[in-house]
């Protein structure tokens, strides 16, 4: 599929809707994690240095369609000011109506303005063709930057592409590329790292990923579920004993298939889940009844080492243990600091996405060392479970 792009649009002096995710993370009224901010600037100056007029517009939080002026975008205006150079961001106290009009006509070619909260009206989230005329009168062409919440039919991602000239932003754009690259047209053999807890919030993912990809990695919890589905005594540990029969049949039909499916050798075990808690390392076979499994052990490590060392493409879902909590951070640090060291040799082009996986990376310090890293969420596990999202489709040439 082919999605338009800003190199579609003439934008000169025209106001552009630009849909972006600033639902970041926020501590005492200011913004603790800037990331989707910056990567949300490239595009908002490519398109001020064409001379648009650039009207911001965002959700934030879930205010469920009412005014709450904790989720008010108004201390984001600062935040993409600062991200832009200190280029100055007019507000808007409302994202449609004649305060948001009088924002919009306030405008020069080459201004940037952020309108209120998209979800402080109830006709976002319902996708109201009325709510998403409103929006549109505001502008004349529309650019989706917001890939994060490209999985959501809401007025701002879907309806209003469909009003205006519409393209994909740079940071859509990049997302798209990296994960078409990744998924539709990989350098094989292509390799997937799938962790997380449960086997029954990714069964999506597992079947499209093993019908794509040469190997799949399976770590945290969905390992003991795999574990166990084997035969494995996994004592305590978090296991959907329930799925054992999936499990089983995605083994068997990975066998089938020619597909490798690797599992952990060794395991790091403990009582419970804490910081510094009494760990050990035991074979997968001698798991103690009164333990936990919260991490892969440094066998398992070397095992995905030495796979991956003979994979062309990975794609990155989820961690392999309890990396929040030292010890059971070493697996998933140990094939974070591996992979990046396969990029920066040209050996591998690895993908990663998913908000786990990001915090993951970054707590191993290679967030910035991959291939690409996406910072979508669900729209990232959408993506990988082979789904159309509105706000991609709504863009396609």
């Amino acid at each position: 599929m082919r999605h338009r792009s800003l190199g579609d649009l003439v934008v000169a002096g025209r106001r552009v809707l630009l849909r972006a995710d600033l639902n970041v993370p926020m501590k005492e009224g200011r913004v603790a994690d800037a990331t989707r901010i910056e990567r949300l600037a490239p595009t908002i100056r490519e398109l001020a240095a064409a001379g648009a007029r650039v009207v911001v517009m965002s959700h934030f939080g879930r205010p469920d369609g009412r005014r709450r002026e904790d989720m008010s975008l108004r201390p984001l205006a600062g935040a993409l000011a600062s991200a832009l150079g200190g280029v100055p961001v007019a507000f808007a106290d409302d994202c449609i109506g004649p305060r948001a009009r009088a924002m919009v006509d306030g405008l020069a070619a080459g201004q940037v303005g952020l309108l209120e909260n998209l979800r402080f009206h109830a006709g976002e989230e319902a996708n109201d063709p009325g709510f998403a005329a409103e929006l549109a009168s505001l502008g004349d062409a529309y650019v989706n930057d917001a890939f994060s919440a490209a999985h959501r039919a809401h007025a701002s991602t879907a309806a209003l592409a469909r009003l205006l000239p519409s393209a994909a932003g740079r940071l859509m754009q990049a997302e798209l590329e990296a994960l078409g690259r990744a998924l539709e047209h990989p350098s094989r053999p292509l390799a997937a790292i799938v962790g997380g807890s449960k086997v029954s919030s990714k069964l999506d993912l597992l079947g499209n990923l093993l019908a794509r990809v040469d190997l799949l990695v399976i770590g945290g919890g969905m390992a003991n579920t795999f574990l166990f589905a084997g035969g494995v005594d996994v004592g305590r540990s978090l296991c959907e004993r329930d799925m054992a029969p999936t499990a089983r049949d995605i083994a068997r039909a990975a066998h089938d298939a020619g597909k490798r499916i690797l599992l952990p050798v060794d395991v790091v075990v403990a009582p419970g889940l804490a910081d510094g808690a009494s760990a050990a390392t035991v074979e997968v076979g001698a798991i103690p009844a009164d333990r936990m499994v919260l991490d892969i052990g440094p066998r398992s490590v070397a095992a995905v080492a030495a796979a991956l060392a003979g994979c062309r493409t990975l794609v990155w879902n989820g961690p392999v243990g309890a990396f929040e909590h030292a010890p059971f951070d070493a697996g998933t640090s140990a094939i974070a600091k591996e992979v990046a060291r396969l990029v920066a040799g040209g050996q591998l082009d690895a993908i990663a996405g998913g908000g786990d996986t990001v915090a993951a990376l970054a707590h191993a310090g290679v967030e910035h060392a991959l291939t690409y890293v996406s910072t979508a969420g669900g729209a990232f596990l959408e993506w990988l479970e082979g789904k159309t999202l509105p706000g991609i489709a709504a863009l396609e040439a």
